[in-house]
């Protein structure tokens, strides 16, 4: 009997990841690590921040080192593009004309940027960031940029900002909602950020919308707000949040919405194949909804489930992993666990003055989340609560004078 081949469409962190989880879990059969990008797969993280300011070496950029997939026998395929899945026979259909037969397909197509709906959008110096191509061009403008403007108060426009301004570019942040990283933390978190970039001379304009570009010789030269202000721009860069890539799932006749849709083991609607990372969307139990999360935790633990999943179906587990997130602007850590959007009462534990302090996220007196300033501590020991369900940190107690949750116990004020 032939051995099992999976295919994985996409080559970024989570498509990286299932490949190395299945080998390292025994599975002997084909591999195929099918990348639309040149490029071997490599950090994005690093993208909005580190690379911004210097290009690191070669070996901090790349997942995993180039033979590490001829050691392991995984065929990675770079700079090839799946256009079509043929469900009945079982085979992908790429741009080049090739065809792949697969056992089990796994869709880690990720997201590309939403791009701006506003007159002057197409000027040249209008960039987004999401892949290294994208993150050379933007390196290599900063160089020559005076003011640069930065559409969206989210993660990837604030690292953006923070990086800029370290290189001494003006910058200005526009955000049509009335704080900084509105969909992901909360209104004391979103405070200390927008200090955080004001105080390094970052001009945040909140509930603001960006109306027009305007340029001379095809280049921006100036934002026109809807308020009516106009801003000096020579470079101009989207951070106005992604779209899953779901055509090709779309195109297959599997159930997409917001990413594709997949059950509580990350299958689709057609159980031989699965869908992972940026791309798909899935029920969480933590947040008790659908959730299709932007995230290299998400990733990486996505990956591993799947190629449990792969290896034995009958006793594949639900997933299940308590989401995180963080980012790094200014010589800030912020680290976000678990899902606190709909919380209704916060309480702050630690120095917010001196950069170290934790706001902690309640529902109904039951914890959400914590998102954790330069507090790794708080951060993990949160992620170990919510991973049990241990329900014993109120506000309350998190509000106790003196209250200490490294050692879990009440200090004297």
């Amino acid at each position: 009997m032939a051995l099992p081949t999976v295919v994985v469409v996409g080559a970024g962190q989570a498509g990286s990841d299932v490949a190395a989880a299945l080998r390292s879990r025994g599975f002997t059969g084909r591999i195929v690590l099918l990348g639309d990008e040149p490029e071997p797969p490599y950090r994005k993280p690093l993208l909005s921040k580190e690379y911004l300011l210097a290009e690191p070496a070669a070996e901090d950029l790349e997942l995993r080192p180039e033979s590490f997939h001829t050691a392991q026998g995984i065929e990675l395929m770079t700079g090839e593009r799946a256009v079509r899945i043929d469900r009945d026979a079982r085979r992908l259909l790429l741009a080049s004309g090739r065809e792949l037969s697969y056992d089990h397909l796994v869709l880690a197509t990720g997201a590309r940027p939403r791009r701006l709906s506003v007159p002057g959008a197409d000027l040249a110096g209008v960039l987004a960031l999401r892949t290294l191509a994208d993150a050379r061009a933007l390196r290599a403008a900063l160089a020559g940029t005076g003011d640069l403007l930065v559409v969206g108060g989210g993660f990837i426009g604030l690292e953006v900002a923070a990086a800029a301004r370290t290189l001494g570019v003006r910058v200005a942040v526009v955000e049509t909602r009335d704080r900084l990283m509105g969909r992901s933390v909360s209104e004391p978190m979103a405070r200390h950020l927008a200090g955080l970039h004001t105080e390094r001379g970052v001009r945040v304009l909140l509930s603001e919308e960006l109306a027009a570009l305007h340029g001379e010789n095809g280049r921006v030269q100036v934002a026109e707000l809807a308020s009516g202000e106009r801003i000096a721009a020579d470079l101009v860069v989207a951070g106005v949040g992604v779209l899953p890539n779901t055509a090709l799932a779309a195109d297959a006749g599997l159930e997409v919405g917001d990413g594709v849709l997949v059950d509580a083991r990350l299958r689709t609607s057609d159980p031989l194949v699965h869908a992972i990372g940026d791309c798909a969307r899935f029920p969480s139990p933590h947040a008790r909804r659908h959730l299709r999360l932007e995230s290299v935790q998400n990733a990486a633990d996505q990956a591993r489930c799947v190629a449990g999943a792969i290896l034995d179906p009958a006793g594949a587990p639900t997933y299940d992993a308590v989401p995180w997130f963080w980012t790094q602007q200014y010589g800030a850590r912020l680290q976000i666990a678990g899902v606190t959007d709909g919380h209704d009462r916060t309480v702050t534990a630690g120095d917010p003055a001196g950069g170290r302090f934790s706001v902690f996220c309640f529902r109904a007196g039951r914890l959400l989340g914590a998102e954790s300033v330069n507090r790794p501590a708080d951060h993990m020991i949160t992620r170990r609560l919510l991973a049990t369900g241990d329900r014993s940190l109120t506000p309350d107690v998190v509000a106790a004078p003196g209250f200490d949750l490294k050692h879990r116990q009440f200090q004297p004020a």
